[in-house]
């Protein structure tokens, strides 16, 4: 289930977002696949595999009420590196932010989602390949695996819709999902890496040359309420990658922002998500 390729790639070397990588990478992949458990199992989450071609997709699930929508979280991009030079073997992360803060909401129906190769693999048992969270991490072959996911989810459990929330990179893959979707209510992302190629551009390194980006969706996006929580200390992913996406939007009556002072890219957030998931995206 976790057969990796172990050869790194240099030409995915310092893309994208090579900044994400974490001081933790010593924790076992053992210990973060009993860390995920635990948080989940707190929250009266079930584990399940989801079979979305070409990958099988790990979820954490808990829905009391069917014919509602679902509060869907999208994860990070892992233990993408181990430095800013070595890429990880593995991406399953030793701290899964946007599954913590699934575990503090207290919405009927929730969904947490890990991103492709993070606890699991292919479905078809086969390694996955490094390039699905270096340059290819939002290829169009990994949304069309998430819109199967949804499509699943939506059908087994009769959900009317979708909240979806996204943290750092799991904030790009709600924004594009929100952007190629017509059952998303609202989008929330959480220190979300809006506009990837603006981010590389900002910390001078490679472009991620086949992924999807969310201002390619700006026309649908515009239509869409949602709320953009920003780090006041994030110096990973700072407020002008918010705003050269929000500037890519032909409107701005659906989108809005808050600085949330004293929080880094990565700490300090699920202390302060259940105040934070009291705002509710509208367009004005």
């Amino acid at each position: 289930m976790n057969n990796l390729k172990n050869k790194p790639t240099s030409a995915f070397l310092l893309t994208g977002t090579a900044l994400f990588f974490t001081g933790c990478a010593n924790i076992s992949l053992e210990g973060r696949h009993d860390l995920a458990r635990d948080i989940a199992a707190s929250a009266q989450m079930q584990p399940k595999t989801l079979a979305a071609s070409p990958f099988a997709l790990t979820s954490f699930v808990k829905i009391t009420a069917p014919s509602r929508p679902a509060h869907v979280y999208i994860e990070g991009d892992g233990l993408a590196w181990l430095s800013r030079t070595e890429p990880s073997l593995n991406p399953t992360p030793t701290d899964p932010i946007a599954l913590r803060l699934a575990a503090h909401d207290n919405a009927p129906n929730v969904i947490y989602l890990a991103r492709p190769c993070q606890y699991s693999g292919t479905t078809n048992d086969a390694r996955c390949d490094m390039k699905y969270w270096m340059g290819s991490r939002y290829a169009p072959e990994v949304l069309r695996s998430y819109n199967t996911a949804l499509d699943q989810l939506k059908t087994t459990h009769n959900l009317s819709g979708f909240e979806l929330i996204g943290f750092s990179g799991g904030g790009t893959m709600a924004a594009i999902l929100a952007g190629q979707r017509n059952d998303v209510e609202s989008l929330r992302s959480v220190a979300g890496n809006l506009d990837h190629h603006e981010h590389s551009r900002v910390h001078d390194v490679s472009m991620l040359g086949n992924s999807l980006n969310p201002p390619q969706y700006a026309d649908k996006l515009a239509r869409v309420p949602q709320y953009h929580f920003i780090g006041g200390d994030d110096n990973i992913v700072p407020k002008s990658i918010y705003d050269s996406y929000a500037s890519a939007l032909p409107a701005q009556n659906c989108t809005s922002y808050k600085i949330v002072r004293d929080i880094g890219h990565d700490s300090g957030w699920a202390a302060v998500w259940p105040e934070l998931l009291r705002v509710t995206p509208i367009c004005n």
